[in-house]
């Protein structure tokens, strides 16, 4: 991983256009090529990003200014999306070698309720077919990635109980899934907030954000769970 602490102005263009001014930020630019901005403030969230496959190119502009130019093509289809990164001055260039992650390790009551909606995931929704447990993204996996009956494609994240930070999670998978052409095909990708409670705040925030919230019975759904019905 190299991070860039740097002076530097952030220009978007690709389905839409966004400008970040001249500031101090940290550059992230991650081994699997994903390129992330951000601010000392907005927690975990950053001010914009490039998820890979994409190519990041370092040059000089005319007036003698490094640029970064980050683009991006999921698809054939349409023009490559684009990041330009003017850097003013830098504060701090390094690399670190994170080795191979682990993983995130639930605890074994949410990484049971995984592996059960996994095998029943029309409990969440009719007509919910699984298509991958752990769908990988530039920023973490998805729990479930699903299609509806109409092919669209639905994300899932599922907790033990469910605040309000497990919906922030959900919405930066959807921010990030929604970019991503060949999952948009039949519609933009729709979330599910599934756990065992959750609290009315985080129900709030999720209908706010579009995103479906569903109750799992554990135990109902433990009793679903036949081992002579599955292939290993």
């Amino acid at each position: 991983m190299r991070l860039v602490v740097a002076r530097c102005q952030v220009d978007y263009a690709g389905r839409l256009s966004a400008h970040l001014p001249m500031a101090t930020r940290v550059l992230m630019i991650k081994a699997d090529g994903s390129v992330l901005v951000h601010s000392d403030g907005g927690s975990y969230k950053p001010l914009n990003w490039m998820s890979p496959p994409c190519k990041l190119t370092e040059g000089v502009t005319e007036d003698g200014q490094i640029e970064w130019t980050v683009t991006s093509r999921a698809s054939g289809k349409g023009p490559a999306d684009t990041l330009r990164i003017l850097l003013e001055e830098i504060h701090s260039d390094s690399e670190h070698d994170l080795g191979i992650d682990p993983g995130l390790q639930k605890d074994g009551v949410e990484k049971h309720l995984q592996e059960l909606l996994a095998d029943h995931p029309s409990s969440l929704g009719d007509g919910l077919t699984l298509v991958r447990r752990e769908y990988p993204t530039a920023i973490g996996p998805v729990d479930l990635m699903c299609k509806d009956p109409n092919g669209g494609s639905v994300a899932i994240e599922v907790k033990r109980r469910g605040e309000i930070d497990g919906v922030e999670q959900l919405t930066r998978y959807l921010e990030l899934l929604n970019r991503d052409p060949l999952l948009t095909a039949k519609g933009p990708v729709r979330g599910i907030f599934a756990a065992q409670a959750i609290k009315p705040q985080a129900k709030v925030l999720a209908g706010d954000r579009g995103i479906q919230c569903v109750t799992v019975d554990y135990d109902a759904l433990r009793g679903m769970d036949d081992p002579t019905e599955r292939l290993f």
